[in-house]
């Protein structure tokens, strides 16, 4: 092995999947995709995901929505949240894509590419409570509601979900956040039919709040072993992916392993523990395309060294590794380059 690698466990990924289904039922898991399924490989995580029963799938942009459904097919939702261009639009009506959307003028755009292409839309009307990140205000919900209902007495649109985002920055700015979700669900259930989807949480609120669970929960990071910074191990669940490089060279004190700052690692990770086969040992320097590693006993050239995983090795996980920079697991995770070779284990 020359080059380093991002070691995926499918059997892993599905037995978290399982684990957060378990955890967030009878709520519906919308697995999110963002990131390129946060480093892991989009198409390989649609792929594990459909076998371990999932067929909601969370995509930022509609790019990404289309290529889920490029891979997965038939009859699974796939939502994309961001705002986007007429274009895009239309993509998302040709591969049947619910889109999320937070202002009256992507409502109105969407509602005009629909009467262009003769399709129909599937839209999530999204209520800002409060994080303020692309959201319809309270105040001027019922109008937009109103304008969504014409649309959908005309054909035009289904309105599928009412959807936000939380800080989860406290328990009380949550549950105050949970209010105005829920009047917002009043206003449109005053109007017609209750949408299906009513999703609020992500994977934090989701795995600690049951209370706050809508009848969907949008979760990414859990689902591959990523926990939240500064938060606990979660039961169940464990890393997908470890980070491996090989030793290419034993110098006195030192190992050198193959992998640097240009393949994404952070310059700033050293005094983490990596995982030899003599245990753990001390990441002491990063440069730009090795890095330098504590000897063990025996070291030698072709040795392997994990960077992050399970603690198999005596390493560390992403999430430990980011909380020494101040930063999060998925950051780690998404900044490995394409030098990094994606190897799938099932």
């Amino acid at each position: 092995m020359t080059r380093p690698q991002l070691r995926i466990r499918s059997d892993v990924f599905r037995a978290n999947v399982d684990a957060v289904q378990a955890r967030i039922a009878p709520s519906t898991l919308m697995l999110v995709l963002k990131d390129d399924a946060y480093g892991h490989g989009l198409a390989w995580a649609v792929e594990a995901a459909s076998k371990a029963g999932v067929d909601w799938f969370g995509s930022y942009d509609i790019a990404g929505g289309s290529e889920v459904r490029r891979v997965v097919g038939g009859d699974a939702r796939i939502f994309a949240w961001a705002t986007s261009t007429d274009a895009e639009v239309d993509d998302a009506l040709l591969h049947r894509i619910d889109l999320g959307v937070g202002t009256a003028e992507y409502l109105r755009r969407i509602i005009a590419r629909v009467e262009a292409l003769g399709a129909r839309a599937r839209v999530h009307l999204k209520i800002d409570t409060g994080l303020h990140r692309n959201g319809i205000l309270p105040e001027d919900w019922a109008d937009v509601v109103s304008e969504a209902r014409a649309a959908e007495a005309a054909g035009l649109l289904e309105l599928e979900g009412v959807w936000s985002h939380i800080a989860e920055a406290s328990d009380a700015e949550d549950d105050e956040a949970q209010a105005v979700f829920l009047d917002a669900v009043r206003v449109v259930g005053e109007s017609g039919p209750v949408p299906r989807a009513l999703h609020l949480t992500a994977s934090a609120a989701s795995w600690w709040r049951p209370e706050l669970r809508g009848s969907v929960s949008r979760i990414g990071a859990f689902c591959y072993g990523i926990r939240s910074a500064d938060g606990p191990d979660l039961e169940g669940v464990r890393p997908a992916a470890s980070l491996v490089a090989t030793v290419v060279e034993v110098d006195g004190d030192d190992a050198v392993i193959a992998i640097g700052s240009f393949d994404g690692l952070p310059s700033t990770l050293g005094g983490a523990s990596v995982g030899t086969p003599g245990g753990a040992r001390v990441l002491t320097a990063v440069g730009q395309t090795t890095s330098i590693v504590d000897r063990w006993p025996g070291a030698r050239v072709g040795d392997e060294v994990t960077l992050f995983g399970a603690g198999e090795s005596g390493e560390s996980s992403a999430t430990t590794l980011a909380e020494r920079i101040d930063t999060v697991g998925e950051e780690i995770l998404t900044r490995l380059t394409a030098r990094v070779r994606r190897v799938v284990i099932d």
